[in-house]
C-alpha cells in the first residue's frame, strides 16, 4: 500500500510540475516572441508595438523605452510560474531520486556510493552549479566569452555527473542544475531589478539601466537553457540516451542541439533566419540516432536455448516486470511491461536488446546483479531470431 500511495504522490507532483512548467515556459517563449516581433512606432516613448488577433479578439501590445510616463494602477508580474516549477521539481527530485536513490541515483558499476553520500553530492552539485554560474555572470562582461565558457563547464559537468551517478541520476541532476539557475535568474536578478525600476518610477527617479540590461541577459540565458532542461525531464524514459558508455557525450550533444534549435527560432522571430543553426541542431540529433543505434549480436554460433533466457529474465527482471511485482517499492510493472510468459519475453526482444544488452540501463543500477555473460546470452538469443521453441 505504501508503494501504491507513493506512486500516486509522484504522479500528482509530476502533473503539477508539468502544468506550472508549461505556464512558465509558455510565458517565457511568448515574451521572447513578442520582443522580437515589435514593429517601429511613431511614438518616441515606445520601443515598438504589436497588433495581434487571438481567441476571437484583437490585442495591442506596446513596449516603452525604459519606463512608462506614469505607473499603471495594476501591473502584472510573471514569477510564480517559475517559483512553483522549481518547488514541484525539487519535490519530485526528492520523492523519486532521493527516496529511491538505490534504484535511480546510485549505480555500483559507476561508483559505489551510500544513499546518504549520493544525496549529499546531488544537493551539493545544485548549490555549486548556481554559485559558479553567478560568479561567471558577474565577472565576464563579454556575452560571447561567457557563452563559450559556460558551454565548456556544462560539458565538464555532464562528464563529472556521469562518473558519479547512474545515467538517470546524472541526467536529471544536470537538468536540475540548469533549472535551478533559470529560476534563480528570475528570483535573484530579473524580479528584484524590475522592483527597483518600479520603485524608481514611483519616486520620480530615472531607473538604473543596469537593471534592465541584467534582466535581459538572464532572460536570454533562460530561453537557451529551456530545451536542454526539457530533454533531461523526459530522457529517463529512454535508456538509449543515458545508459551507454558515452552518455555524457550524448548529454553534451543534445544540450548543444537544443540551444542551436532555440537560436534559430529566436532569429526566425525577427524575420528571415540563416538555416545553419537549425540544420546543425537537427544534424546533431541525426548523428546521435545512428551513433546510439543497437547493433545486433553477430556471433550467433552456439544457439542459446530459450530456457536459459527465461531463467535469466526470471532471476533478473521479473521481480519488477510481473503482474504483481515482488521487488520492494515497485507497486506496478514499470511502463506496464510484462515479462512473465514466453510470448511476452519474445515480444520485448527489441527493448531488451536496446536497454539491457546494449545500453545496460536495465536493471536500474543493476540491482539484481545481472552479469555480462547473461547480457551476452540475451544478445545472442535475440541475434539468432529470439525463438521460444
Amino acid at each position: 500500500m505504501e508503494a501504491y500511495l507513493l506512486d500516486w504522490l509522484a504522479l500528482l507532483v509530476r502533473w503539477a510540475h508539468l502544468v506550472v512548467g508549461i505556464a512558465w515556459i509558455g510565458a517565457s517563449f511568448y515574451f521572447v516572441w513578442l520582443d522580437n516581433h515589435l514593429e517601429p512606432s511613431p511614438d518616441p516613448r515606445l520601443a515598438g508595438d504589436l497588433w495581434a488577433v487571438h481567441g476571437g479578439g484583437f490585442y495591442h501590445a506596446e513596449k516603452f523605452r525604459g519606463v512608462p510616463p506614469r505607473m499603471p494602477a495594476r501591473l502584472h508580474w510573471f514569477k510564480w510560474e517559475a517559483y512553483w516549477t522549481w518547488i514541484t521539481g525539487f519535490f519530485l527530485l526528492v520523492l523519486v531520486y532521493y527516496a529511491g536513490a538505490e534504484i535511480y541515483l546510485v549505480d555500483p558499476a559507476v561508483m559505489a556510493l551510500s544513499k546518504s553520500l549520493a544525496i549529499g553530492i546531488g544537493l551539493g552539485s545544485l548549490v555549486a552549479g548556481l554559485a559558479i554560474y553567478e560568479v561567471l555572470c558577474r565577472l565576464l562582461k563579454n556575452d560571447s566569452y561567457l557563452a563559450a565558457i559556460l558551454f565548456v563547464l556544462l560539458a565538464a559537468l555532464a562528464w563529472g555527473l556521469c562518473q558519479v551517478f547512474g545515467g538517470r541520476g546524472a541526467f536529471i541532476h544536470y537538468g536540475a542544475i540548469l533549472g535551478s539557475i533559470m529560476v534563480a535568474n528570475v528570483a535573484h536578478i530579473i524580479i528584484p531589478g524590475q522592483r527597483r525600476m518600479v520603485a524608481a518610477l514611483a519616486a520620480g527617479r530615472e531607473p538604473d539601466p543596469a537593471d534592465g540590461a541584467a534582466g535581459k541577459q538572464r532572460s536570454v540565458h533562460n530561453t537557451y537553457f529551456t530545451l536542454p532542461v526539457l530533454f533531461t525531464m523526459i530522457a529517463s524514459h529512454y535508456p538509449m540516451t543515458f545508459g551507454g558508455r558515452w552518455n555524457w557525450l550524448v548529454l553534451v550533444a543534445l544540450t548543444l542541439a537544443g540551444g542551436l534549435i532555440r537560436v534559430w527560432f529566436v532569429m526566425r522571430h525577427k524575420g528571415a533566419a540563416p538555416a545553419w543553426p537549425l540544420a546543425a541542431g537537427l544534424g546533431l540529433i541525426v548523428v546521435l540516432v545512428f551513433f546510439l543505434s543497437p547493433v545486433k549480436e553477430k556471433d550467433v554460433q552456439g544457439e542459446v536455448r530459450f530456457e536459459t533466457v527465461q531463467r535469466i529474465v526470471q532471476l533478473r527482471c521479473a521481480g519488477c516486470h510481473a503482474p504483481k511485482p515482488t521487488f520492494p517499492g515497485i507497486a506496478e510493472p514499470p511502463k506496464g511491461l510484462l515479462l512473465d510468459t514466453p510470448e511476452r519475453i519474445r515480444m520485448q526482444a527489441a527493448p531488451i536488446l536496446a536497454q539491457t544488452v546494449v545500453a545496460r540501463a536495465m536493471p536500474p543500477g543493476n540491482l539484481t546483479q545481472m552479469t555480462e555473460e547473461e547480457r551476452a546470452l540475451l544478445g545472442r538469443w535475440i541475434g539468432s531470431g529470439a525463438r521460444t521453441d
